[in-house]
């Protein structure tokens, strides 16, 4: 944590000339990332894996069985950090950003580590069509669903995002508020929430109370007319910084996780529409996975989706 931290990582991975970076950021984030990384750290080259979070853990937990340590540093989804951490495939780290972030913002080793931090937030939300939904019509809350206006014209995808709303209205209103969202009739959509934005921009149903803001603002700034709204409980999906349990380049590695963690490497991922969790989004925020083992989330998972078919028609 000294003021030459920098400096060493950085001469320690000149020596080791390269990183491998497995991430699950989409589209042309991680590419910035990659090109803005390699600029300021001329003579390292960043070798990436772009996969979904599910696959990273495979990918994995296959290398540790073959005893081939590949991978440096990681960037995905809490749910899947909670198994790579649970089977031992994560090194505690330290790194002086971590002191802007809010304590809920880090995952705790022992010694003062962390096993990851947060790199990026999404936030699920109320989508909706602004040429079909009148203002006065926007739900500014759960209770907001059940306007007798937007009966029948309600969607949401399959999945573990709208998985996520269906915890949030059970964690603010009860089971019980559930019943009365079924009589809404909402339609189940057996896409994932991204495709949904583009159903909504068609007009083909007018909102959906399960979608990202970042897919929405991507979408409006392309000429679609849709706006977000955040309800009372937001959940969140998160992406962190981690490290792997035996990096091949270990300074490289934290020198990664650095720059993810750092004011640079947030402001590219900000560019993208991702939330930094170093900042106060104006609404409160729910991680539905901290604090539980892989086990329990799981189960709660589960749960929801069952009630999220049982409210829902196809």
């Amino acid at each position: 944590r000294g003021a030459d931290r920098e400096r060493l990582l950085y001469a320690g991975a000149k020596t080791e000339a390269k990183i491998v970076w497995y991430t699950s950021l989409a589209g042309g984030s991680y590419k910035e990332i990659i090109k803005a990384f390699e600029t300021k750290y001329l003579g390292i080259k960043v070798e990436s894996f772009r996969a979904s979070g599910n696959d990273l853990v495979v990918r994995l937990e296959e290398e540790a069985k073959a005893k081939r340590n590949i991978a440096d540093t990681i960037e995905t989804t809490e749910g899947s950090l909670m198994f790579l951490r649970d089977g031992g495939l994560l090194r505690p780290y330290d790194s002086p950003h971590l002191d802007k972030y809010p304590e809920e913002g880090k995952e705790r080793a022992d010694k003062g580590h962390v096993f990851w931090a947060l790199a990026r937030e999404s936030y699920i939300g109320f989508t909706y069509n602004k040429q079909l939904v009148p203002r006065e019509g926007v739900p500014r809350n759960f209770e907001g669903l059940l306007n007798p206006q937007l009966k029948g014209k309600l969607g949401i995808s399959i999945g573990q995002t709208s998985a996520k709303v269906i915890g949030a209205i059970i964690k603010t209103k009860g089971e019980e508020f559930l019943r009365k969202v079924k009589a809404q009739d909402i339609k189940l959509y057996s896409i994932d929430a991204p495709a949904l934005v583009d159903v909504i921009a068609a007009g083909e149903i007018v909102a959906s109370p399960a979608i990202f803001q970042t897919h929405t603002l991507l979408a409006a700034s392309k000429g679609a007319p849709l706006e977000w709204v955040p309800m009372e409980l937001v959940p969140t999906n998160v992406g962190s910084a981690a490290i792997a349990a035996n990096p091949p380049h270990p300074h490289a590695a934290l020198l990664m996780a650095d720059f993810l963690l750092s004011p640079d490497g947030q402001g590219i991922l900000e560019k993208f529409y991702y939330g930094s969790a170093t900042k106060d989004q104006g609404f409160k925020k729910w991680r539905p996975e901290r604090g539980l083992t892989t086990e329990k989330y799981e189960k709660e998972l589960v749960r929801w989706e069952k009630f999220l078919r049982e409210i829902t028609r196809k």
